[in-house]
């Protein structure tokens, strides 16, 4: 392998994308990383907690010491394997830590030990983490947002897909925005979240064209939070608006809640996966409860629940579709026309998700 420089050059990283291994301890990794990183890390929880303790009582050499013992022999054998697999399908990868210091630096001697020299970032995770809040911001002063905005099950998510220059914070959040859009996956860290997001605005950005798609979306996405600066943005921005029909809309929100869904729900538990599913949805709208009004919730379960059965005894879909427009036209379509109040953006554009693709491209 022919030898490369260690980089600070974090735009080319994230542009690329760059393949990196990360050498923070497994919960290091879990707090914040980036999309193209894989865990590998030089020490795991308990043994980097090890070395912290001694670090504290003992001081820095006692502390290096401690961390080549721990890791020796065979640990150190299996992860250098690791490591070196790594390098070998990524020869154009990096290396990094969280400062660029002692961790990534000793991995990097071990590899040249074994006649692999594999560069690092230096500055480490820190240094990235704080390009991509400095380049968020700048990413979002400089954009042109323009919304793809409608009603709960217009398909805005689908427009969103479809469209070059669309950043799709669903997406990105791995949740659908509403009540009921958790899926069966967690949804990723704030900071992992963010990261995205910048990286995803600066690709686009870095085309020299300024306008960028987003979907509507409000300050939360399931659990997660819109960067501050994004989300003020947003509320000025200019809104193409997706009009779809209610029976449409419905068969929208059909597909992705309950086929959709439920699939997911059966291909992770099995069988099991059907209660799941109809239970995840019951869950979901008691939480609603107090906004939809006790007597309301009461009886879009009962349709929900007789749904279900339906479905599961007679492969009939069709009595899902009286709760979905009980939501739609009570609960989801008031809210929508409070939010839009909310928003001092102009609808520059309407029209159904065809014409709306048609517009932005």
């Amino acid at each position: 392998m022919s030898e490369r420089p260690d980089t600070a050059d974090y735009r080319a990283l994230f542009l690329s994308p760059t393949p990196m291994m990360d050498m923070r301890a497994p919960a290091e990794f879990a707090r914040g990383a980036f999309a193209s990183a894989l865990s590998l890390p030089l020490m795991n929880d308990g043994e980097r907690a090890q070395v912290g303790i001694c670090y504290k009582q003992q001081g820095q050499a006692a502390a290096i010491t401690l961390g080549h013992q721990l890791v020796s022999g065979e640990v150190k054998a299996q992860r250098l394997e690791q490591w070196k697999a790594f390098t070998q399908q990524h020869p154009q990868g990096y290396l990094y830590c969280f400062r660029g210091g002692l961790r990534s630096q000793t991995v990097q001697q071990w590899l040249r030990d074994e006649g692999i020299d594999y560069p690092l970032v230096t500055g480490g995770y820190k240094a990235m983490r704080q390009f991509l809040l400095e380049e968020l911001q700048r990413a979002v002063a400089s954009a042109a947002f323009v919304l793809i905005s409608g009603r709960t099950g217009s398909g805005k998510t689908r427009v969103m897909t479809r469209l070059a220059r669309g950043v799709d914070l669903e997406g990105l959040a791995n949740h659908r925005g509403s009540s009921f859009g958790q899926m069966t996956t967690p949804q990723p860290s704030q900071i992992d979240f963010e990261n995205a997001i910048a990286i995803a605005l600066m690709r686009l950005l870095a085309t020299g064209e300024q306008r960028i798609f987003l979907e509507d979306e409000g300050r939360l996405i399931g659990a997660l939070s819109l960067p501050s600066a994004l989300r003020e943005k947003m509320v000025e921005a200019p809104m193409a608006v997706v009009e779809e029909t209610l029976a449409d809309r419905i068969d929208v929100v059909l597909e992705d809640y309950v086929l959709d869904l439920g699939g997911r729900y059966v291909q992770l538990y099995g069988e099991e996966g059907q209660r799941l599913h109809a239970e995840r949805l019951q869950n979901d709208l008691l939480r609603i409860r107090k906004r939809l009004g006790g007597q309301l919730q009461q009886n879009v379960s009962a349709l929900m629940a007789e749904a279900f059965t339906q479905q599961w005894q007679h492969a009939d879909l069709g009595a899902h579709r009286q709760w979905i427009a009980v939501l739609l036209e009570y609960y989801y379509d008031p809210m929508y026309e409070y939010q839009l109040s909310k928003r001092t953006g102009k609808q520059v554009f309407s029209g159904d998700r065809q014409a709306v693709i048609a517009w932005a491209q």
